[in-house]
């Protein structure tokens, strides 16, 4: 064989390790764990950091407001410096549709060294530390939640014994563009961070999905949460790494009924979405960064380039090792497109989505370098280190 066919023969047996060797990644099946209702419901306080949310508000808020919790529960809505009238439109939710008590503070703007989400996180849990609640809701202003989605996050954490249990919320897929590359983001996700190895206790994986978290109150003190991440750009995947840690048991799945209902219609905004943070997730290092645009390229684009090439020259085995490679690729990618209703005809498109997602990390990058760094909402964080500056 030539070496376009070597190069192919190695896509394919990575293909091959990740479909049987990285914790079945590809499964869609994880829900929440079995779970029984407790005899006494526990106190929780839910915790929503809310920076110009104004838009979706009237989408999510209610969702919260509406929960049907046997025990006591009350909400925080923290105000991070917003603009749009966040706080006075969550008020005027509340007072019109009642149901679970709000409140609404605002921290001001955040010291050197903290997020802006993490500075507003800690105000909320400070606020919540007064109720003495057994257990924290971290949820974004973006989502929203089934009427029974608290109580049944309680009684699986209890069930089970957890530290933390997180849902991956179901992100909007309206757009064509939602449509090819929000399903691959939690694909993605999902293979940087197999499910199934989170939940055990020997493992070091460790991640949790920032939408949906709920965090035992204990743990989130043993873990010094928020302070111990208050840097972190990627806030969800460092919490779950702080909790468990500090010995916390930690579980993440697909969420059945919890959304999202942020729209991202444009590529522009998905791009934005996935940039603003892909380089911190490589630690800020170019040779990791060169590392993931070579792997990218071997796993995802060379399987389609080869079989091109391999019926253009007429290289058999090379063509086959392509189609092979692919057609692994496309069978793992089917699962996740079931899972958010899409047409199985995008499951061979992967690679180009594949081929944006390289081409948003390297944009990352380029854009830490040039001092704009990870941005959200108004804000710039240039360096891990850096305060947030004001755009």
């Amino acid at each position: 064989m030539d070496v376009v066919a070597w190069i192919t023969a190695a896509s394919l047996a990575a293909w091959l390790w990740l479909l049987l060797c990285q914790g079945f990644f590809w499964r869609t099946d994880l829900r929440l764990p079995p779970r029984a209702e407790p005899d006494v419901w526990p106190d929780v306080c839910v915790v929503v950091p809310a920076r110009d949310e104004a838009a979706v508000l009237p989408d999510s808020l209610p969702s919260l407001l509406a929960q049907d919790y046997p025990g006591r529960a009350e909400i925080f809505l923290v105000d991070d410096g917003s603009s749009d009238g966040t706080a006075e439109v969550a008020r005027a939710l509340s007072e019109r549709l009642g149901g679970l008590p709000l409140t609404v503070g605002s921290p001001g703007e955040p010291p050197a060294g903290w997020t802006g989400k993490l500075w507003a996180v800690r105000h909320g849990i400070a606020l919540a530390r007064a109720r003495d609640p057994e257990f924290l809701l971290l949820t974004d202003a973006d989502i929203a939640h089934e009427p029974d989605s608290l109580r049944e996050l309680v009684a699986a954490a209890r069930t089970g014994g957890f530290d933390l249990v997180s849902q991956m919320a179901r992100l909007r897929v309206a757009s064509v563009w939602e449509r090819l590359v929000v399903p691959a983001f939690v694909y993605f996700f999902a293979q940087l961070y197999p499910f199934r190895r989170i939940a055990k206790k020997g493992s070091r994986t460790a991640a949790a999905a920032g939408g949906c978290v709920l965090l035992r109150t204990a743990a989130a003190e043993r873990a010094r949460i928020p302070d111990a991440i208050r840097q972190a750009v990627i806030d969800d995947v460092s919490l779950a790494r702080a909790v468990k840690g500090s010995g916390g048991h930690v579980w993440l799945g697909l969420a059945e009924h919890v959304d999202s209902v942020r729209p991202y219609p444009r590529l522009a905004d998905l791009w934005r979405m996935v940039s603003r943070s892909a380089y911190a997730q490589l630690r800020h290092n170019p040779l990791v960064l060169l590392g993931t645009v070579l792997g990218l390229a071997l796993v995802y684009l060379v399987p389609p380039l080869a079989l091109c090439a391999g019926l253009v020259t007429g290289s058999t085995p090379t063509a086959l090792l392509g189609a092979a490679a692919w057609a692994v690729m496309t069978a793992t990618y089917v699962p996740m497109l079931r899972y958010y209703r899409q047409t199985l005809w995008l499951a061979p498109l992967l690679p180009f989505t594949a081929f944006l997602y390289l081409l948003m990390t390297v944009d990352s990058a380029v854009q830490h370098y040039r001092g704009r760094g990870a941005a959200w909402k108004g804000r710039t964080y240039a360096r891990p280190d850096a305060a947030p500056e004001q755009q």
